[in-house]
């Protein structure tokens, strides 16, 4: 049965359908799907030593499970050697467990055209996910409230280029932290159509994630299918926290995707180089990945590598340098030969305001995303000041500058049409194209344009106030909200939604810790 027949039959149908008919469609592009070669850096000989490396780690230096004695006990049972909280697993044990990690997987959206494929030649955009402040032109930087978090979750999902609704986009941080979960579920669900991301931050709220997700998509189809994708940090080096292993665990049993990705800051977390730090990433991802098929064989899972350098002076993290890009780069033909998908890249920056560095350093990481063959890009808009802010304005310059992505994807079209021989017969030596048969056949879909940037005369621009792209930004984010229209959702799926969120917040009493 399909998502769209398993509506019908819930009831509410009436109120939805003339619902849908009165709604506003707001245009998504399609996924990537890329039609150029990856950048690989690595040799085939150099590809193996990491391999081998990374095995070594695992057998003679293993990876740590703290407080998880049911990790432990799996991990005994297949074979692994068990010292206390330390697991070291034999060569070719976890590469071998990993092997029913499937190659790709569809995540499915409530509205099934807006479901992507996540793996292959494909890639998903998702926007900026865990910062607890947010930042605007008007107010500055500030905490994040629930109100914020609606505002992202609308952005997203008015934004052409972005696929996915993602996960925790800001940190509300004026609700209760072992209730912001649901409502942050909750905007997800009813604000978007799009695809979105499960609670990690305790197992519990895994649980409810799915469960919601139940009353969604319904029971048996979340049980069949992927519905969400989830984050599932390592704690580098070598350690895999009970709390994200719960969560893991959750999501793993009910076949819902994981990434699990590494969290490295390069010369704090892992070794100052490439090499040394990509042998570090193989090793934990190889455990991470192999300890989610020890949970169910075939559970799908994304490849993650988070990899910043650091400043040596401050201890600051930075972005876009060309270190991150080879460890990107490097990771990417690592999972390919895992016959994984790989998630990394994103508009990363240290900058504090949305400015030329912040332009500068998310530009960098955009690309080396599109070519190392990324296939989930989690942060792909709206990461500030090192990801600890999530900005308004950012948000919408990054995600037009997303359409760029899409464009460099597709490739050089060598068709007839692209050839433009009759084009160039007909202007000949001295003229000009622009009005000539082939300009006006193709000039509307010839080149991407953006939504946002300034391309008029200096005049017109001085007489339009001199308007600098954060304030032509803060325009474009107040005219989104204003054109936001809810998705259509039946009411029934509404209702039982907010009341399992009312009770369990009855359930418990609020807690700030």
């Amino acid at each position: 049965m399909t998502v769209a027949e398993r509506r019908r039959g819930r009831g509410g149908g009436g109120a939805a359908r003339r619902a849908e008919r009165s709604a506003v469609s707001f245009e998504t592009a399609k996924y990537i799907e890329r039609n150029i070669p990856n950048f690989e850096v690595l040799s085939e000989e150099a590809l193996e030593v990491i391999e081998t490396n990374a095995e070594a780690i695992l057998e003679e230096i293993g990876v740590n499970f703290p407080e998880n004695p049911a990790a432990l006990k799996r991990w005994k049972d297949a074979g692994a050697d068990v010292d206390g909280e330390r697991v070291r697993i034999p060569k070719g044990l976890a590469r071998e467990l990993c092997k029913t990690a499937p190659s790709s997987f569809t995540q499915h959206a409530r509205n099934p055209e807006r479901s992507v494929v996540v793996g292959g030649r494909n890639l998903v955009l998702a926007p900026v996910y865990g910062p607890p402040f947010v930042r605007d032109a008007v107010g500055g930087r500030r905490y994040a409230t629930m109100e914020d978090f609606r505002k992202f979750v609308k952005l997203g999902y008015m934004s052409k280029w972005l696929h996915h609704s993602g996960g925790t986009v800001c940190e509300p941080t004026d609700l209760p932290v072992n209730k912001r979960h649901l409502d942050m579920l909750m905007a997800h669900m009813t604000l978007s159509d799009k695809p979105f991301m499960g609670s990690v931050t305790e197992p519990s709220r895994a649980q409810d994630s799915v469960d919601m997700c139940g009353l969604l998509f319904g029971k048996d189809f979340v049980q069949e299918n992927t519905v969400m994708t989830s984050l599932i940090n390592i704690n580098s080096p070598m350690t895999f926290d009970d709390v994200m292993m719960g969560a893991l665990e959750v999501y793993a049993s009910s076949n819902q995707a994981c990434i699990i990705s590494p969290f490295i800051v390069g010369g704090a977390m892992a070794p100052v180089s490439v090499a040394g730090t990509l042998t570090q990433v193989m090793a934990e991802c190889l455990a991470g990945i192999a300890y989610s098929q020890l949970i169910r064989p075939g559970a799908p899972v994304i490849m993650g590598a988070f990899v910043t350098s650091i400043d040596m002076n401050s201890g600051a993290p930075t972005f876009g340098t060309p270190e991150a890009s080879l460890i990107t780069y490097g990771a990417g033909q690592l999972a390919r030969r895992m016959g994984l998908p790989y998630r990394s890249a994103g508009s990363f920056c240290g900058s504090k305001l949305p400015d030329a560095q912040a332009a500068y350093e998310t530009s960098n990481s955009l690309n080396m995303g599109l070519l190392s063959g990324v296939n989930f890009m989690l942060h792909a808009c709206g990461w500030l000041e090192g990801g600890l802010v999530s900005s308004f304005e950012k948000f919408v310059m990054d995600a037009d500058q997303l359409g760029i992505l899409h464009h460099l994807a597709r490739g050089v079209a060598i068709d007839e049409n692209a050839q433009a021989l009759d084009a160039i017969r007909e202007v000949g030596p001295g003229g000009h194209y622009l009005g000539c048969d082939h300009t006006q056949n193709n000039f509307k879909a010839a080149f991407w344009k953006s939504d946002l940037l300034d391309y008029k005369p200096y005049e017109t621009w001085e007489d339009e106030g001199g308007r600098d792209t954060q304030t032509l930004a803060s325009l474009r984010v107040e005219k989104l909200l204003n054109d936001y229209q809810q998705p259509v959702l039946d009411p029934a799926i509404t209702e039982s939604l907010q009341d399992y969120i009312d009770r369990k917040k009855a359930g418990e009493p609020d807690s700030f810790m």
